[in-house]
Formats: C-alpha cells, structure tokens, sequence
C-alpha cells in the first residue's frame, strides 16, 4: 500500500487511553498483499516493511538480518504467538513510536477520527530511557482532566497492577473499558504518589474551539487546536473565515497541550497563516528531503501570537516552528515536547497494524527539536497551584487570569500598536498578570490536549 502524505503521523503520543491511538492514517486495514498466510509470514511482513522504510539505516546498531533469521527460525502455532513475537522484535529498535496493533488495536486507532471515543481521556506516552509511561495531557473535559492528572505524570499502577516492564498498548488494554465502569491509575508526582478514581465516559471531541476576547485594542480572535485529526484544517478555516467576518484585530492561537498529529494536517494550517516561506522539511534514511511550503493560500495577515508548553508536540511543533521561524508570530508559553520524527501506518496481516518511524523533520531554519523542542520567544512558566487552578476553574482559562494567555494579549498588543520588540523576555511565574481587560473566554474555547 501507498503511504501517503496524509498518512504520516505526527505525534509524541503513541496511545490515546480514550480507545484509540491519537491520529487517523489514512490507510486502509489491508496490507500490500492482503496477508491471508501463516503467523510466520506474518512476522516476515514486518521485517520487511522495516527493512525498507526504517528512519535509520543501521536500525539503531542492531543487526536486523540476524533478528530476521532468529525470528523466522521460530515455530508459530497461533497467531497471538506471532503478535508476541513482533512485539518483541520490534523492541530491539528502542523506538516507542514503531509499534505493533493486532486487529483491534488497529481498530481502535482507526476509530480515532469519528470523533468519538470512550475512556478516561489520557494520552500517553513510554519515556525512550527510562520506559516508564508518562500522561502527555489528558483530553478536556475528560474524566482525567476533571480529576486533575497533568502532563508528565508517570503512571505506575494501574488498578494496582503494576506497569513497570508495560509498554502502551498492555496499558491502554487495562484502561479502556465499558461506559461507566471504574478503573484506577496510580500517578507519580513530585516523588508522591497519588491515586486517581476514575469513570469511564463516551468523550466526544472537536480539534478546534474559538471565541472573540474583549480587549485593549479591539476583539480578539482566540483559536484553540487541540489536535491535527482529519478534520482539523477544514475545522481551523471556518474559524479564520468567521473570525476574519467579525473584523478581530489580531489572533491568538493556543497549541498548548497539543500532541500532534496527522502530518499533512500541520501543513494545511501552517498555509492559512503564512503567505510564502518554508514550512517543514523531512528527510528519511537515505537523505532524501521532502520541503513543503506556503502557496500564497493564507486567510489573513493579521498580527498573532502562538500559546505552547511542554505538552505542544509533533505537528504543533512544526505550525509553531514554522510561524516563528518565518517571524509570522510570535510564541508565549514553555519549551515544547520535542518530537521530530515522522510515523506511517499501514495494515499487516488480518486487519493488524504497524506504525514505522521513516523519517525526521527540521523547521524552517534548519533546527532538529527532536528532544530538544522549541523555545518560546517569551517563557512564561505555570506553578503546580496556577495549573491546577485554571483546571478547577475552567473560566479562567483564555483570561488575564491565565498568567500565559495574558502575556500573550500583552505581545499582541504591541503589536498591534506597533510597539513591538526583538528580545526575548522571561516572566516569573508568579508575575503579576495585566489588569483584566480580556472577557472571560466562552467554556468552549478552554484549552486542553488533543488526541
């Protein structure tokens, strides 16, 4: 099968614990072959397809023609054994985002974009070096984010059974289940731990929420993305065009929290905001580059600021790359993720499935940020009581009591008035915001994370 670039994924999650993994492929459930064959052939389909499209040649310093003969010199009896066995293989890369989905895993992924899940709304993630399993931010409006579990929780026990050793697909099977049944994670916080009870809900999501903000200079448009799914450019247009329609002043765009996603997505809205200029370059194992660039597309010139935090990964990182680094806006907020690689998916088997990391991406600028992230052009650092407050408080959020939301209003303003400076500059955490001039932002703008 053909993996296009609507099939790249883009994202530091490599499971959403709603039900699914957090971005559509666009590939169908079949395979090249449409593998009807034994758990053998099974296990060589695999090992062919990383053979290939693998990121890196040297497949980490492994030899991948000794893992094939270790492999296929096995006896397999079902096709769990064959499952078991990928996923062992595949462990030899030391890549979190290479992964194996039997068939309803896959599944699950694939629901992704329907726009409607259960669970308990985390995403989640397997540290590369320490492998434990780390919240990238729960989903708004989601049991978990009612709870208050926060990104970079560790989760140690689920249900008291504990994940030491458990890579994230055993964990998003002991977490999903039925509507309004129950089930417990036990977070690692600060050296504590802490327990979280929770209930399992039917969580519907759209990536895009706006809302006009009151202030100094005139309104506001306010644009949350909460992840770059299928619909999330055709859903980010009609709120440009409408904002642009109700004459707002200037934009603020809040990717805080979001994981990323589908990869042609990022270029899509990076175009309705930049009239020229690169966009992103991936390059994969052979050095072959692919650069996507702005067409002349955009839907309005308007001064904007970009809110990102630790939470902005992946696609987030390559619209905000792409922004700042064609001085098209300017970013408010914490370092980003830093996740720079590019997966596709595609079917294997009996309706399974196989994420492949194939290549890296760079900004504009040239900048890898895998693992380094991207620095925002003014910090503004949020305390442990400041996060919990604003999810408590759900108002809050997009006001001057959002100590990041309301520096970026006071960027935008000087910009707007003209006022505008080249130095970076670092507020305190518990820096006193601006006098309250923006309205308090609608409930259906608070940001929160995307699938």
């Amino acid at each position: 099968m053909v993996i296009t670039k609507r099939g790249l994924i883009l994202s530091a999650t490599a499971v959403a614990l709603t039900a699914v993994t957090l971005v559509n492929t666009g590939c169908s459930s079949k395979s090249l072959a449409s593998f009807r064959g034994s758990p053998k052939e099974l296990v060589d389909e695999v090992w062919q397809i990383i053979d290939k499209s693998y990121v890196d040649g040297t497949f980490n310093q492994v030899d991948w023609k000794a893992v094939r003969n270790e492999y296929l010199n096995r006896t397999y009896t079902s096709d769990d054994e064959a499952y078991k066995a990928i996923r062992e293989m595949l462990k030899k890369l030391d890549d979190p985002y290479t992964r194996f989905m039997d068939p309803q895993e896959f599944k699950n992924m694939q629901v992704d974009t329907s726009g409607e899940l259960t669970g308990v709304g985390i995403q989640l993630t397997q540290d590369e070096e320490t492998k434990k399993l780390v919240v990238i931010s729960p989903i708004e409006d989601t049991p978990a984010f009612t709870a208050g579990i926060l990104a970079k929780d560790i989760i140690t026990k689920i249900d008291g059974k504990t994940t030491e050793g458990m890579d994230t697909n055993q964990a998003v099977t002991l977490i999903r289940g039925p509507v309004n049944s129950e089930v417990t994670l036990t977070i690692l916080r600060d050296k504590k731990e802490i327990d979280f009870k929770l209930k399992r809900a039917k969580i519907e999501i759209h990536p895009v929420r706006k809302s006009v903000q009151k202030s100094p200079i005139g309104e506001v448009g306010y644009i949350r993305l909460n992840q770059f799914s299928a619909n999330a450019a055709s859903e980010m247009k009609s709120a440009i065009k409408d904002l642009e329609q109700k004459k707002v002043t200037g934009y603020i765009l809040d990717l805080r929290s979001n994981p990323g996603g589908l990869l042609y997505g990022s270029i899509e809205i990076a175009r309705m905001w930049l009239k020229e200029g690169t966009i992103v370059s991936t390059v994969d194992r052979v050095g072959e580059a692919d650069k996507q660039t702005a067409n002349k597309g955009e839907l309005t010139d308007k001064p904007l600021v970009v809110l990102v935090d630790g939470g902005s990964a992946s696609a987030s990182e390559i619209l905000s790359g792409a922004l700042q680094d064609n001085k098209r806006a300017v970013l408010v907020g914490t370092k980003t993720f830093g996740k720079g690689l590019v997966q596709s998916v595609r079917g294997v088997g009996n309706g399974a499935g196989l994420a492949v990391t194939i290549a890296k991406y760079f900004t504009p600028n040239g900048t890898d940020i895998n693992h380094a992230g991207i620095e925002p052009d003014f910090k503004v650092e949020l305390t442990d009581a400041q996060k919990q407050e604003l999810r408590r408080d759900r108002d809050k959020i997009a006001t001057t009591a959002d100590p990041q939301y309301a520096k970026a209003m006071e960027v935008l303003t000087k910009q707007v008035t003209g006022k505008t400076g080249n130095n970076k500059a670092e507020s305190k955490p518990n820096a006193a915001p601006p006098k309250p001039n923006a309205a308090q932002a609608q409930p259906s703008a608070a940001p929160s994370k995307s699938k």
